[in-house]
């Protein structure tokens, strides 16, 4: 099956490579307006540029659109009414109203579109598959250091957007509240900034993204009744403490258990490493992405998960807003 690349940068020529090593996509070409970028794709991976979208439309099944956020509408929507299956880096559209004519596009269409959310196939967040997962806290911390490549979206759009749809898809409940602030400071929308949002189930997330930090960290906390998960996507691991009470029926041996006295009793607590593939993420999510297409299956990152994903992201932009004309006024 042929893809065509929309978008050599920095994060185009990953996925370029990742295109190549895979077994299943045959790479058509790439297409991108900007030269220096085509000439270091062209060197790096002998790929073949299209100068004409069209042409490039006409030779491929599908696209992956690796360009600026604020192409993703116009390069996508040309593609989906092509009758081509596409993949869009996250976030899915700069704008609300984008992201909702896109999926009327593809209902109308019927093509798959695929949104890449990565961190879904990251091996930490992989390691979990076994888990009756049922958080009631979340807690994320995603920092990088400052680079001025993704500044044309804030830190929501840019970084905090990964965490946003990981809730979403691991607590299955509507969103009631959400509280935000944030500061720009290196650039003209917010570099750094904090969310909680609450759940209607009870759940509480408080994420915190930044891209002004002196050192990178991307972990995410998951806290339930039974469970508690600490998940490192820099370090692709994760650590999952059980909690069993007295009455267990399913103790495991006792030498993997740790006994302690609770007011509710003796309680036993097991500490466990789940063993994560090595695997390349991007190069995995692509995979995805075929598979979906060959077996005619709804993607693991939909076009509607990252709608709402997008949908929360502004809804926090908007809190921020309202908290900064607050201050203002005050």
């Amino acid at each position: 099956m042929k893809i065509a690349l929309l978008g050599t940068g920095h994060l185009g020529k990953i996925h370029l490579k990742c295109i190549q090593a895979t077994d299943c996509w045959e790479l058509a070409g790439f297409f991108d307006l900007d030269d220096k970028n085509a000439e270091s794709a062209i060197a790096q991976y002998g790929a073949k540029r299209y100068k004409s979208l069209s042409s490039l439309l006409a030779e491929c099944d599908a696209v992956d659109i690796v360009t600026p956020t604020p192409s993703h509408y116009e390069l996508a929507a040309k593609a989906i009414r092509a009758g081509k299956h596409t993949f869009i880096e996250k976030p899915v559209t700069q704008t609300i109203p984008e992201g909702r004519k896109l999926l009327q596009l593809a209902e109308k269409h019927g093509v798959k579109v695929q949104v890449g959310h990565v961190e879904r196939f990251n091996p930490a967040f992989t390691a979990l598959g076994g888990i009756d997962l049922n958080p009631m806290f979340i807690e994320g911390h995603r920092l990088a250091a400052f680079q001025p490549r993704g500044t044309e979206v804030s830190v929501i759009l840019d970084l905090m957007i990964h965490d946003l749809d990981l809730i979403l898809h691991l607590v299955k409940s509507p969103v009631t509240k959400v509280s935000a602030s944030g500061v720009a400071v290196l650039s003209h929308t917010p570099d750094i900034a904090n969310a909680r949002i609450e759940f209607a189930n009870g759940c509480v997330a408080n994420l915190t993204a930044s891209r002004i930090s002196m050192k990178q960290m991307r972990k995410m906390r998951l806290f339930q009744p039974d469970h508690y998960l600490s998940l490192d996507f820099l370090e692709k691991n994760a650590q999952i403490v059980r909690l069993y009470a007295q009455d267990a029926t399913n103790l495991p041996p006792t030498d993997q258990l740790m006994e302690f006295d609770t007011p509710a009793g003796k309680k036993w607590l097991q500490l466990s490493m789940p063993e994560a593939a090595p695997v390349n993420a991007i190069q995995r999510e692509l995979e995805a992405f075929h598979e979906a297409i060959e077996t005619d299956t709804d993607p693991i990152v939909t076009l509607r998960d990252g709608f709402e994903a997008l949908k929360l992201a502004h809804r926090i932009l908007k809190e921020i807003e309202i908290r900064k004309g607050a201050v203002q006024i005050n």
